[in-house]
């Protein structure tokens, strides 16, 4: 008989006083002393982390290496900027470029970490865009940010030549929602410029992902995705450590496979690679909250980037860099018991 693949979620908890032998989370503040060992047809157990394998303990806790110049070790914000005429909740906004730009500039000065620039709408329902039509949305945008700025910059795109034109105007990292699923050739031209990548979970594309997305166990599906995406990226010659993983919240997913996968969310360290968060006014939290207009999901979403911190999230995609970097601000200085003033 097979033997039943165990997965590992450490039970984070944050704040100053810990116990003796306490573990890190992935070399941040918080920390585990126990972990929810899960397995496909079996009720969850509860076991002390000790008990664990040293290698498996060890993915759970080294602390991750810089990332296109960001910390891992705590939450960094990043921006996020659709050049797109229908993107779900700000399409058309930015579609002019010295618009864009102006954005995206007022965001690093908000205190964004990174920006994310994406010349494809990936809402539910969206339509195909040709490469050279996303390259003339997003490159000449990249080129000027970076002539102004040394801010890190994504190119949210799932296409090789767009990838490439974006990275020779000055972008730093690739973010693939399809996770070189979509366009082999993507794995390619991230390991030949020795970029970092992000690799995101989705089931289906655009036009289709919501039409009755269905899993056999939406976190371990999801989680086992990412690992053979993570394999995949290393086959192609890309190191592990520059690796970033997101489970795709909203991506071919029901409201309440997105709370599953919230609620484990920390199961995702078990990979040993960071985790990105995008949920910033997605439908399901005008779903929940009872908000249909997208603009006035704000305390939705801090709310989730918050219950994402609290997990050991590395990186929060957001619309509301201010008001997020407000409310993080306020939550570490409550988990800690401590203020550290930045002049």
């Amino acid at each position: 008989m097979p033997d039943v693949k165990l997965y590992h979620r450490p039970m984070v908890q944050q704040g100053l006083v810990r116990p003796h032998g306490a573990h890190s989370v992935a070399g941040g503040a918080l920390w585990f002393t126990h972990v929810e060992t899960l397995r496909r047809g079996h009720a969850p157990q509860i076991v002390p982390a000790d008990t664990l394998a040293h290698d498996i303990l060890h993915r759970l806790t080294f602390a991750r290496a810089i990332v296109a110049g960001l910390d891992m070790t705590r939450v960094n914000v990043m921006g996020i900027l659709n050049v797109t005429p229908d993107s779900f909740s700000d399409g058309g906004r930015f579609e002019q470029s010295e618009i864009a730009i102006e954005h995206a500039l007022t965001m690093v000065a908000d205190g964004a970490d990174i920006l994310d620039i994406g010349g494809e709408s990936t809402r539910p329902g969206a339509a195909y865009v040709t490469p050279d039509q996303e390259i003339k949305r997003t490159a000449p945008v990249i080129a000027a940010i970076r002539g102004a700025s040394a801010v890190p910059i994504s190119i949210d795109t799932r296409k090789s030549q767009v990838a490439q034109a974006a990275l020779n105007a000055g972008a730093t990292l690739v973010n693939d929602v399809y996770a070189f699923t979509h366009d082999p050739d993507l794995a390619k031209i991230t390991a030949t410029a020795k970029a970092p990548v992000c690799l995101m979970h989705a089931q289906g594309d655009p036009e289709v992902m919501q039409n009755n997305p269905v899993y056999a166990d939406v976190l371990l599906d999801v989680y086992d995705f990412l690992e053979a995406r993570i394999q995949a990226a290393e086959l192609a010659g890309i190191a592990r450590d520059q690796i970033v993983i997101d489970p795709g919240i909203g991506f071919g997913k029901t409201v309440q496979h997105n709370l599953e996968i919230m609620n484990r969310l920390s199961l995702f360290h078990a990979l040993g690679c960071p985790i990105l968060l995008g949920a910033s006014r997605k439908r399901f939290i005008g779903t929940i909250a009872h908000e249909p207009d997208a603009l006035q999901r704000l305390g939705g979403s801090i709310a989730v980037a918050l219950a994402g911190a609290a997990q050991g999230v590395q990186i929060i995609r957001v619309h509301d860099i201010k008001q997020t970097k407000q409310a993080l601000a306020l939550w570490q200085a409550m988990s800690s018991g401590e203020y550290h003033h930045v002049p």
